[in-house]
């Protein structure tokens, strides 16, 4: 017999005790305004959000909205977005995005992953950041190197890449839980479940992991690619 439940009867005690643990756990990106969000979750591709939080008030403060992107090229954006890292194409893809936003939704942030997906610059990651933190819609579960690597760790999945991990975990919770899983993951990830040095023996959940006894000794692929191309992922 196994020494752990399968990943589906674990799943709902670690969505409750992660819950436990970050109770606020919520959006670490700074933003008022759907498009802010978007261009701040572009950003933010291997990039912190602490640095992204950093970048944002200057550049909304000169670009508030997508007319006032759409109206200038990438290199009026570059300064404002140059310690984002990838910084021309991410320039490139925000003033393209905008352009579209302008051209097809009046400026407006669509509220579909469909929609979502046919921006420059915009995977599956930032689309469902933006519908779930903005509009209250679970499209996906957001899936960034920190939920990958969990999820890896925990066996809640076999995969390594972005699209196929994310299939997993919604099979996992119920879709209004999506993002909670999401941001409750993140959350560990960064305070206890590291890249580097996991703190294993003060993991409050560690008895729910399999990887607990292994992780010192053996590395866990934590780099995630793009599901896109032309896009990266953080």
């Amino acid at each position: 017999m196994p020494r752990f439940p399968s990943a589906k009867r674990r799943a709902p005690e670690l969505l409750e005790r992660l819950g436990d643990l970050y109770p606020h756990a919520t959006c670490s990106l700074d933003w008022r305004t759907p498009y802010e969000l978007l261009v701040a979750t572009m950003l933010s591709a291997q990039c912190t959000d602490e640095r992204v939080n950093q970048i944002t008030p200057a550049l909304f403060e000169r670009f508030p909205d997508a007319a006032a992107t759409a109206a200038v090229e990438p290199e009026e954006v570059e300064p404002y977005v140059k310690s984002a890292g990838f910084f021309r194409n991410k320039a490139k893809n925000i003033v393209a995005s905008s352009r579209l936003l302008i051209e097809r939704h009046g400026g407006a942030v669509p509220r579909t992953m469909e929609e979502l997906l046919v921006l420059p610059g915009v995977a599956r990651k930032t689309a469902s950041v933006v519908l779930a933190w903005c509009y209250g819609i679970n499209a996906g579960v957001t899936v960034d190197t920190h939920v990958a690597r969990l999820s890896q760790r925990l066996k809640l999945t076999k995969h390594g890449e972005p699209r196929r991990i994310e299939p997993d975990l919604m099979r996992l919770v119920p879709q209004a839980d999506w993002q909670n899983l999401s941001i409750r993951l993140i959350f560990h990830g960064r305070a206890i479940c590291t890249a580097r040095s996991p703190r294993c023996g003060a993991c409050p959940i560690a008895d729910l992991c399999p990887s607990g006894d292994t992780l010192t000794t053996t590395p866990v692929r934590a780099a995630v690619r793009s599901t896109k191309p032309g896009t990266t992922a953080r």
